[in-house]
């Protein structure tokens, strides 16, 4: 049986490339993105400029920007001038629409996910409260090996 790969940043191949903080350029919804961080950080921003410059930024540096902005008071997120409650479905939605795009533009972080074979995905460092984080272990761990058995995140329109 294959030990578990517990996604980290700091975590050597695949594990570290699989993290939110390693760097990935691609685009969500038309903005550019460094790294799924930068996307993840800047749902907590209402403002849709400061949204977008957040999104262009590496891992630490929007981890950093997105701490001073208070989201749990009111459980509301934003994407592109939309609120999102963080506990509805269309959240969970969005979630999927990014990871997908991320892995639809992303040859190093599909590498790095095939890379990880059957190995059961874990993220120790990840809060498993969904009003304590924008992404929970769970949420990020399911997508990953859900794009790795090739399911794609997005419900067909036509199914």
């Amino acid at each position: 049986m294959t030990e578990p790969l517990d996604i980290k940043a700091k975590a050597p191949w695949p594990a570290g490339v699989l993290s939110n903080f390693a760097p990935h350029a691609f685009t969500f919804d038309g903005v550019r993105c460094s790294s799924m961080e930068g996307l993840l950080q800047s749902l907590k921003i209402a403002d849709t400029a400061e949204q977008e410059r957040v999104c262009g930024l590496d891992g630490p540096v929007a981890q950093s920007v997105g701490r001073k902005h208070d989201w749990q008071t009111t459980g509301t997120l934003w994407w592109r001038g939309a609120a999102y409650d963080r506990l509805s479905d269309a959240y969970q939605g969005l979630l999927d629409r990014a990871y997908q795009a991320l892995f639809d533009q992303a040859k190093k972080f599909r590498d790095a996910l095939e890379a990880t074979g059957d190995a059961r995905l874990t993220h120790s460092f990840g809060k498993t409260d969904p009003t304590e984080t924008i992404l929970t272990a769970d949420e990020l761990c399911s997508r990953l090996e859900r794009l790795r058995s090739g399911q794609s995140l997005l419900k067909r329109s036509d199914a």
